[in-house]
């Protein structure tokens, strides 16, 4: 029996002038699982329907093996919202004479937890994907096709989806941005890039490190090439030498040359993430006092009371429909609480990404969104032109004036997050920023927020995200009670009630066990230092020298005997700067103590 499902050979398809698959070849054998990445258009979800035949190629070869059972799952769903969970994974099973379909069915909803009764059209985005991933299995296909399999899904929602994966019976690819999910599941990771598919076995972890030996492998090549070219275009020039007989064979290579010159794909371009900083809020940001809030009977938020302060980097964590976007809310003040107080700060200017992005115009044009009425955009001392700044988020000037509604998921995440970039602000307020955005420009925003000086507030499901950005996680803990941990995700695991609960046989259900007031209060308990908070202690020091460097040329600039010569501007200037410096100073300091501690308590 062949051990190959599916075979690509030189298969190219193209739309318009752009090739997302040129003369690419794949093999999927049984029992893998491979986690398909690549830069967001760069063709992921049109492979997916080549393999599952929806998609026919422009050119190559496709061969599977006979009686292949594919099974897909889309980004988005499409379920009729008029027929039950039951109903619509059972099918009419009589024309297929699947007899043993209902048996199957019956068992997948019980592992799921699904409600056989309900409405497709009365379900959460969370519940219409296991109900699709449900509908597929159900088929008990020999390849399954996932196209981000986690958005929608909460912590357990994806902890259930790794198990069902590392127990499937046939193979799997997987479009996904989450890294964490890549690590634990896959066998394989294969890139789509520039056309080209390359596979790496492994898992994510394994992959970033032989892609950057890969990277680095294919700058020196394309380096000697271009070197080699330039040599020979010289020759060229020369002329006599070129018109000799015994040289046409060295004309003719330096055409071919030039013609895979031309045809070379270099790789595009990063997204330049930079942020227009705000005037520094308050000390305060907010504070929380005995707050509730709920919908009819159900009871979202109890009596929870905490402190934010500037420079605060909190996620908040917990599963769908906990409430996390309400608690968000109404800490920034756009929602009032049904009971309790609510306090903020001064100089508050808060940059909103919101998991809908509801805010986007779907009829404005990319330009009209980012700068309406003006083709300049002013990011802190910086002022670009707006085709400048749309090409920094990938977005070439040609499409500056395309709608909106033309964008695919990923391209609004970008446009969204350049919208609030170009405002200054000084809290930035973040929910769900990692759906649709590929890995590169996950990472290049986690660089972004961590040298981000205000304040962060952050609602993900990305676990690698979490513990790469936040300090503190404000966690939903049943029953409308939420808790605080210092830390990330993985400290968030091992300290929340459940964690200890599991620690200890005397010890009954997790949340239940502890009383309201012990729920809601801080959680003194300290962590290491994240990656980030390590590099900047170690640079400290270099920072407050260069400071006090300056201090030193201003004093001595500051004595000098001709300084009141033509007036005292030029004084007054110097002693702005050394008030400004002594400022600047102090914050540093600040930050070392705080660091210090942290490290040391650790």
């Amino acid at each position: 029996m062949s051990n190959n499902l599916i075979s690509l050979t030189d298969v190219q398809l193209a739309f318009g002038h752009h090739a997302l698959l040129d003369h690419a070849d794949l093999v999927i054998q049984r029992n893998e699982r491979i986690g398909l990445i690549g830069r967001n258009g760069a063709g992921k979800s049109s492979l997916l329907k080549i393999l599952d035949q929806r998609q026919t190629p422009d050119d190559g070869q496709v061969k599977r093996l006979g009686g292949l059972k594919i099974a897909t799952v889309e980004q988005e769903p499409e379920l009729d919202p008029e027929v039950s969970i039951y109903d619509l994974l059972c099918g009419d099973f009589t024309e297929t004479e699947d007899w043993q379909r209902p048996a199957r069915v019956n068992a997948l909803m019980d592992k799921l937890g699904l409600d056989p009764d309900a409405l497709t059209g009365s379900l959460s985005g969370g519940q219409r994907k296991r109900v699709a991933l449900a509908n597929a299995l159900v088929e008990e296909p020999d390849l399954l096709l996932l196209d981000e399999p986690t958005n929608h899904l909460d912590f357990d929602g994806i902890l259930w989806l790794e198990q069902l994966l590392l127990d499937f019976r046939g193979s799997a690819m997987i479009i996904t941005h989450d890294r964490r999910f890549l690590d634990v599941v896959t066998t394989r990771i294969i890139e789509l890039d520039r056309g080209k598919l390359f596979s790496f076995p492994g898992n994510f972890t394994q992959w970033q490190e032989r892609k950057a030996e890969f990277l680095e492998a294919e700058k020196q090549h394309n380096a000697k090439f271009d070197k080699f070219l330039a040599q020979e275009e010289v020759w060229i020039r020369k002329g006599v030498q070129a018109r000799r007989t015994r040289d046409e064979g060295r004309v003719r290579r330096l055409e071919q040359l030039r013609r895979d010159r031309a045809e070379r794909r270099d790789r595009s371009g990063d997204v330049k993430f930079a942020i227009s900083e705000g005037q520094r809020s308050g000390k305060l940001v907010a504070e929380l006092q005995d707050v509730s809030h709920g919908f009819d009977d159900r009871v979202l938020i109890k009596d929870f009371s905490t402190v934010l302060m500037r420079g605060d980097r909190i996620g908040l964590i917990g599963h769908n429909g906990a409430g996390k976007t309400t608690l968000l809310r109404i800490m920034l003040g756009l929602q009032e609480p049904k009971s309790g107080t609510v306090r903020h700060g001064t100089k508050l200017n808060i940059g909103y990404f919101d998991q809908m992005r509801s805010r986007l115009d779907e009829n404005a044009t990319l330009a009209d969104t980012i700068s309406p009425g003006s083709e300049w955009v002013e990011i802190g001392t910086q002022r670009k032109h707006i085709m400048s700044y749309l090409e920094d988020f990938l977005f070439p000037a040609a499409r500056a004036h395309s709608p909106v509604r033309t964008l695919s998921g990923g391209e609004r995440a970008r446009l969204a997050l350049a919208r609030m970039f170009a405002q200054p602000t000084n809290v930035l307020v973040l929910d769900e920023p990692t759906n649709d955005l590929d890995i590169e420009t996950l990472e290049l925003l986690e660089d972004l927020i961590q040298d981000y000086t205000g304040t962060v507030l952050l609602v993900s499901h990305d676990r690698t995200f979490l513990d790469n950005v936040v300090t503190q996680v404000i966690a939903a803990e049943g029953d409308g009670f939420w808790g605080e941990y210092v830390g990330g995700y993985d400290e968030w695991l091992s300290q929340r009630p459940q964690a200890k609960a599991g620690k200890s046989a005397a010890s009954t259900s997790g949340a239940a066990a502890k009383p309201a007031a012990d729920r809601n209060s801080k959680v003194v308990k300290t962590v290491r230092l994240a990656p980030w908070e390590e590099k900047e202690l170690e640079a400290l020091p270099e920072k407050i020298a260069a400071i006090e460097s300056q201090q030193a040329t201003l004093a001595d600039q500051l004595s000098a005997p001709d300084l009141y010569k033509d007036g005292s501007s030029r004084a007054d200037e110097i002693n702005s700067q050394l008030d400004q410096l002594n400022k600047d100073l102090e914050q540093l300091f600040e930050r070392w103590e705080k660091l210090e501690e942290k490290r040391l308590a650790s």
